[in-house]
């Protein structure tokens, strides 16, 4: 029966535990997914600041602290990955502290106010960024044990995809005024937390082969692999353009009048998100199994096409219809779990057994730096016009299109 759920949901299984394994990940991989979306900093955190009264400064310290907290420390952790016999428990520990974290800030919003809530929030979300950055740099590694190359787009994409339809039924919660107030919100967090507890639960079973043990803990010969691989150079190189489909969404929101707009307005543009993952994130990880570079290519130009579209319907007067810019940032965000998921098969399937840690590594290391750097970009872009932004940030789409392009077929290529 378990092998033919997986048959039904990615294919025949090859591996040894390849189908119970698979199905771990998908159920692990879709609480957390779905955690995260209950978590967002960019909606749930800082609309909770707001209703917490917490001074603007901490709010702008959210999405900062949560993209470079995750990608960071990733390089350090690579080498303590590496001399790990079973490297599931890395996963675990990252789980276990992404919940001990969201319980904290679900805590602070129920029993804190101004200031006070804000520091533990920020405190909490950093600890949860770093956890989130151990989950990252081992769960390549044990996706590329456990699950077969031409079936792994297939599993993150199912989890995605599930995902996804709970973000949604999330969303329309907050439209309907079903969920309304710091109290609903806060609950929202502790659900993540839970979920992220009973992930790492479902990880504790993952039948995991025993891995060589690398103890030298060389953080600078991960970062060589930048030097000696040509193909991680230029797929960093493509993915460090591509981030232009992960920083232009508030951009959209921005000219929707994210300011003047209720809760509820504001969930239509979450379940415009949340439907691009759902209907799009097992569509582009089937693809990738086939060819993870195409759908770096073809998610490039899709992100920088919804952001002209979404510039183009502002310059038509159209920006404030009810349907424009969640629209546009439909379209934007199927392109964005587009590059999610062609750059996460890409490096598993290129990097060599065992060093898919230090090769998602040194790629996100490189990539937490250039977030920073084009975010401020963006930042000074963003003095012209969110118009301007988003038109600069279709540019570096198009080009980090152009240069996945020149990428080698892995895998399944």
């Amino acid at each position: 029966m378990i092998d033919a759920l997986f048959t039904r949901i990615a294919g025949k299984p090859e591996l040894e535990h390849e189908a119970p394994n698979g199905l771990r990940h998908v159920a692990a991989l879709t609480m957390t997914k779905l955690a995260d979306g209950l978590i967002d900093p960019k909606l749930v955190l800082a609309w909770l600041f707001t209703a917490l009264a917490v001074p603007t400064g901490f709010i702008s310290a959210l999405v900062p602290i949560r993209e470079a907290g995750a990608l960071l420390p990733q390089l350090w952790l690579a080498t303590r990955l590496e001399a790990m016999t079973q490297r599931k428990w890395m996963w675990v520990v990252g789980s276990v502290g992404q919940g001990i974290a969201a319980a904290a800030i679900a805590f602070a919003a129920l029993r804190l106010e101004g200031a006070a809530a804000g520091w533990v929030i920020v405190v909490a979300l950093a600890v949860l960024a770093v956890s989130r950055a151990a989950a990252s740099v081992s769960y390549k590694e044990l996706l590329g044990k456990s699950v077969g190359e031409s079936r792994r787009g297939a599993v993150t994409g199912m989890a995605g995809s599930l995902s996804a339809a709970g973000v949604v039924v999330f969303a329309l919660l907050l439209v309907g005024g079903v969920l309304k107030g710091q109290v609903a919100l806060a609950g929202a967090v502790a659900l993540a937390a839970a979920l992220w507890l009973v992930s790492a639960l479902i990880f504790v079973t993952l039948q995991e082969s025993p891995s060589k043990p690398d103890r030298s803990g060389r953080i600078g010969a991960v970062l060589l692999l930048l030097r000696d691989d040509k193909r991680l150079a230029r797929f960093v190189v493509a993915r460090g353009f591509l981030v232009a489909t992960a920083l232009s969404p508030p951009y959209i929101v921005l000219i929707a009048g994210e300011g003047e707009s209720s809760i509820g307005d504001l969930g239509f543009l979450v379940i415009a998100s949340s439907a691009a993952a759902f209907l799009s994130t097992y569509a582009w990880g089937r693809m990738a199994d086939r060819s993870s570079r195409r759908v770096l290519i073809l998610s490039g130009l899709l992100g920088a096409a919804a952001m002209v579209g979404a510039v183009t319907l502002s310059w038509l007067g159209l920006a404030e219809s009810v349907w424009a810019m969640p629209a546009a940032l439909f379209l934007l965000m199927i392109a964005h779990h587009g590059v999610r998921q062609g750059r996460s098969i890409f490096i598993v399937d290129m990097a060599p057994e065992g060093r898919r840690g230090s090769y998602a590594a040194a790629a996100n290391t490189v990539i937490g730096v250039l977030l920073l750097v084009a975010g401020a970009g963006g930042g000074l872009l963003s003095m012209l016009g969110p118009e301007a932004t988003l038109i600069g940030f279709a540019g570096l789409a198009v080009t980090g299109a152009a240069i996945a392009a020149g990428l080698p077929e892995v895998g399944g290529g």
